[in-house]
């Protein structure tokens, strides 16, 4: 009687082949964009609460803030337009067009956003942990629908695109260089909180956006 030989087994390769892209459909792009304005502002109400602060152009806009009481949502919006000149020019139109509605929409939900959330007591170390995903999760959405939130995001995501650098890692550096110059006009204590909540947003981005991990466009 004849001994059939073990069925040949086909092992799958390390590298998978490529998923093809899919574009998204624009209310895909839509909710995510107010989406993560809404987890940002969020993130911002808390932060203002506690006093904390966080980097990129908001950080600036933060510390004018605290330094003038000028309106947040006014200066954050104004020191994001010459990165809109950027964005045009290294990275395109379409994604110029979606930071400056994430901006504009940031501005208004952070402006508006006092008037129904009232938070009677906040430490500063949930502001930092929370808001820091808060803040992660937000970009993130962003991030993957060719948005952003102007300043140093617009330069992050385009060191990734550009040079392969992890997008999380280049804006953790950032938002730290940035918490540290408010140490004159902010308490040190809340600037360890402040750079604790850059570090796990940072690190938020860098775990979970990568290049090439999302497929959609």
């Amino acid at each position: 009687m004849a001994i059939q030989s073990n069925p040949r087994v086909i092992y799958p390769t390390r590298h998978p082949a490529p998923q093809e892209t899919r574009k998204h459909t624009f209310f895909e792009d839509l909710q995510a964009l107010f989406s993560g304005s809404l987890f940002v502002s969020i993130c911002m109400t808390m932060f203002a609460q506690a006093g904390l602060l966080t980097g990129s152009t908001a950080g600036l806009a933060f510390v004018l803030h605290y330094a003038t009481g000028w309106s947040f949502s006014l200066i954050y919006f104004v020191i994001n337009i010459p990165f809109y000149w950027f964005a045009w020019k290294y990275i395109g139109r379409e994604f110029t067009l979606k930071t400056f509605i994430s901006v504009a929409l940031l501005s208004l939900i952070t402006f508006i956003a006092p008037r129904y959330l009232h938070i009677d007591y906040l430490h500063p170390a949930f502001a930092a942990i929370a808001g820091g995903f808060l803040m992660g999760t937000g970009v993130l959405f962003l991030a993957r629908h060719k948005s952003s939130l102007g300043g140093a995001t617009i330069i992050s995501l385009y060191a990734q695109e550009k040079w392969g650098m992890k997008a999380g890692n280049v804006q953790m550096v950032i938002d730290c260089i940035v918490v540290l110059l408010a140490l004159w006009i902010v308490p040190f204590d809340k600037v360890l909180w402040s750079i604790l909540a850059a570090v796990i947003m940072g690190s938020f981005l860098a775990i979970n956006h990568r290049p090439g991990r999302y497929k959609g466009h």
